[in-house]
């Protein structure tokens, strides 16, 4: 989860690893009045695919046009998709609903879900359908937070106003279910409703914690020092998909906290991991040095499909989605195109795949939604 695209959530982090592409911090379309009115553009003619991806990539398909959309998850029905969304006209994202599938096959228009105020991120859908899980600045402030400070280098900001609510599909019935100060994002939940699981830094560093779907009983998994975040339940909900960033020099371990004491964190090599969910049987399941991202469950239980810079880690916009067993075998790469490919979630019966990607853009650093048929 998060992360907002150029920025999200990384999931959450809304991992902006793109400088404008990534959703904020490891994660919709604030449209107006006037464009809420008019439906989206068509899909343009031309292929949506590129050599190399026909193996797994089907019948894509673009479900967005214009702006930065990201972290799109479906509806346990696989019916809908809840997603956040920053371009002209919404200066920090919002998070939005849209339909997959319409009756004339024509894009849907997305549903404002979130208030319009603040910057949101890491938006999930609970398993009833009857409401929706999502961060949100806006009661600290109706303002977007202010931006991070680059001359520390390439940094993600990690706002300590982000809270964690729930709303009604409709964005009606809002209700908090986190207060405690710091970061509160990157969350999702059980697939039966049950529990939920976000990144936090109520107790000083960035770490996992579950809580029951009301909010109560919050329980910290993960204690190293460093970033752990971005978490996914497996579809049995027994474990926990994350990706984590551990200093391991002095140096690394100075800069690390100097930047968390000043509410930023320095993306650098990311890595995927997988505990219980417990916490217990932690273990590292990529081992390549690179910025990896976004890491989401197979179905089947044993695969794990995830963004990654591996093929150009020089290149601060070159993603593209890899799938990997648990165990770190079978790795296998999923897209080619140019830049930034990320936050891929299989439907239920693993027989599509949802990400963001610039592919199509028609403006630098346009992010939309693309759906896919996946073939195994």
């Amino acid at each position: 989860m998060t992360g907002s695209i150029s920025r999200r959530s990384v999931h959450g982090l809304t991992l902006s690893f793109t400088l404008v592409v990534f959703a904020s911090v490891l994660r919709s379309w604030v449209m107006t009045d006037s464009a809420m009115q008019n439906p989206p553009p068509t899909a343009t003619p031309g292929a949506l695919t590129v050599p190399g991806e026909a193996k797994h990539l089907k019948n894509v398909r673009q479900l967005t046009f214009g702006g930065q959309n990201a972290e799109a998850y479906f509806s346990l029905d696989d019916k809908s998709l809840i997603f956040q969304h920053q371009g002209e006209g919404v200066p920090c994202d919002q998070i939005y609903t849209i339909t997959v599938d319409t009756p004339d096959g024509k894009p849907a228009i997305p549903e404002l879900v979130s208030t319009g105020k603040g910057r949101t991120t890491c938006a999930y859908f609970f398993s009833s359908g009857d409401r929706v899980l999502f961060s949100s600045t806006h009661a600290s402030s109706p303002d977007c937070p202010p931006k991070p400070d680059y001359s520390r280098g390439y940094v993600w900001p990690i706002y300590d106003t982000y809270q964690i609510f729930t709303a009604k599909p409709d964005g009606s019935d809002l209700k908090q279910l986190t207060r405690e100060h710091g970061y509160n994002a990157e969350s999702t939940i059980t697939r039966d409703g049950q529990h939920i699981v976000f990144t936090s830094t109520r107790n000083g560093d960035l770490d996992i914690f579950t809580m029951n779907a009301d909010g109560s009983s919050v329980l910290q998994l993960t204690h190293e020092l460093g970033y752990d975040g971005g978490p996914f339940w497996s579809y049995d909900g027994k474990k926990i998909v994350y990706r984590a960033q551990h200093p391991k020099t002095p140096e690394e371990t100075a800069d690390y906290k100097d930047l968390l004491s000043k509410g930023l964190i320095r993306p650098g090599n990311l890595e995927i991991w997988v505990m219980n969910a417990d916490g217990s049987n932690k273990h590292q399941v990529t081992h390549n040095g690179a910025a990896n991202f976004g890491p989401y469950w197979h179905p089947d239980g044993k695969r794990i499909v995830f963004a990654s810079n591996l093929a150009d880690p020089k290149n601060g916009r070159d993603f593209d989605l890899y799938i990997i067993n648990e165990d770190g075998t079978g790795f296998e790469r999923v897209t080619y195109a140019p830049d930034f490919d990320a936050f891929p979630m299989f439907s239920s019966d693993a027989k599509r795949l949802v990400w963001a990607s610039n592919r199509n853009g028609k403006a630098p650093h346009e992010t939309n939604l693309f759906l896919a048929d996946w073939v195994d």
